[in-house]
């Protein structure tokens, strides 16, 4: 094995190319994102085999500018971590040929790392944020889970959704209000416009720690029915409004269920400043720290997958590269 410092992270789950460069203490040395939102609009959503073949063409540039921006040479890597699942089976295979490719080319061995504990890690990039033990919520366009962490290796899921993540909801209401795609930064921002005046529901609010959002997709989908001029500004008011109900009662029953020192919050809705806004309030009437990744670390990228590697490296975990679709959060 190579005696480098570092680890070149590789990430092709879904509809971004990303590669990145990172240090074990989390220092990002370069992280390069490419991304295929223009490609997918015109789709409403992701079309899988048209992200596998733009994955083609970018992530051999994609690693070529990581290494560069980096300032490094192959040499100088202990190893690559490359996302091997969950995701888009298409596009995990290209990232894995690519980074086995790369790893018989340079001598450098190849880890397969689960997409959901890179984005565990993504509070940490850059600087050390997460107390333990802590309470996940990792919520993103393809996932949305509770988890509890009593120390850095130690993981259990406590609650997860039984049907559409939070982020899936928002792409598909995105689309019922016309305004493309990705959904999720567009909803947040029309929000701000309006008021929360349907009293849509809130699935599964006193029910545990899992959750359910396609009944309230569901509810959107027959309020416009009902009248298609509606204000899209309070629709998505009150969407967002009946999303962040559920996240923060669903985190406060935790939190009490599973005492924690920090509440780590992670995944690309973590960027919703609505979300942020009401999860700083939750913390600080718990006592708990908030813990953020920076807005850049909260959607997919290789830096994420990258400090997720130094994990597996000291735990000796890594070798099964098989792409796979499905993953828990606590299996390597």
């Amino acid at each position: 094995m190579s005696t480098g410092e570092l680890i070149l992270g590789i990430e092709s789950s879904c509809d971004d190319t990303a590669a990145a460069v990172v240090a074990e203490d989390g220092t990002v040395l370069s992280s390069v994102i490419v991304s295929q939102a223009s490609l997918h609009d015109r789709y409403g959503g992701v079309y899988p085999e048209v992200a596998s073949r733009a994955h083609v063409d970018k992530a051999i540039p994609a690693v070529r500018m990581a290494i560069e921006d980096a300032g490094i040479r192959p040499k100088d890597l202990r190893a690559i971590g490359v996302t091997r699942g969950p995701g888009l089976i298409g596009s995990l295979m290209v990232g894995v040929d690519t980074a086995r490719g790369l790893g018989q080319g340079w001598g450098l061995p190849v880890l397969g790392i689960n997409h959901l504990r890179g984005h565990l890690r993504s509070a940490d990039l850059n600087e050390r944020r997460v107390s333990y033990p802590a309470l996940i919520l990792l919520v993103s366009g393809g996932h949305t889970l509770l988890a509890h962490m009593r120390d850095q290796d130690t993981i259990s899921l406590v609650g997860s959704t039984r049907d559409d993540s939070v982020g899936e909801a928002y792409d598909k209401v995105a689309r019922m209000l016309g305004l493309g795609y990705p959904g999720g930064p567009v909803i947040d921002r029309l929000a701000l416009q309006g008021q929360d005046r349907f009293g849509l529901p809130r699935p599964m609010l006193g029910d545990g720690l899992n959750f359910s959002f396609s009944g309230l997709k569901t509810a959107v989908r027959r309020l416009l029915e009902s009248d298609p001029n509606l204000e899209a500004a309070d629709v998505a008011a009150s969407f967002v409004a009946a999303c962040l109900n559920v996240l923060t009662q669903k985190c406060e029953r935790a939190l009490v269920e599973y005492p924690s020192e920090s509440l780590v919050i992670v995944g690309g809705v973590a960027a919703s400043p609505q979300l942020r806004e009401v999860a700083g309030k939750l913390c600080e009437s718990l006592d708990v720290k908030l813990c953020l990744p920076p807005l850049k670390w909260s959607t997919d990228n290789a830096a994420m997958i990258a400090l997720a590697a130094w994990d597996y490296v000291r735990a000796g975990q890594g070798t099964d590269l098989a792409p796979t679709s499905r993953l828990s959060i606590e299996q390597y």
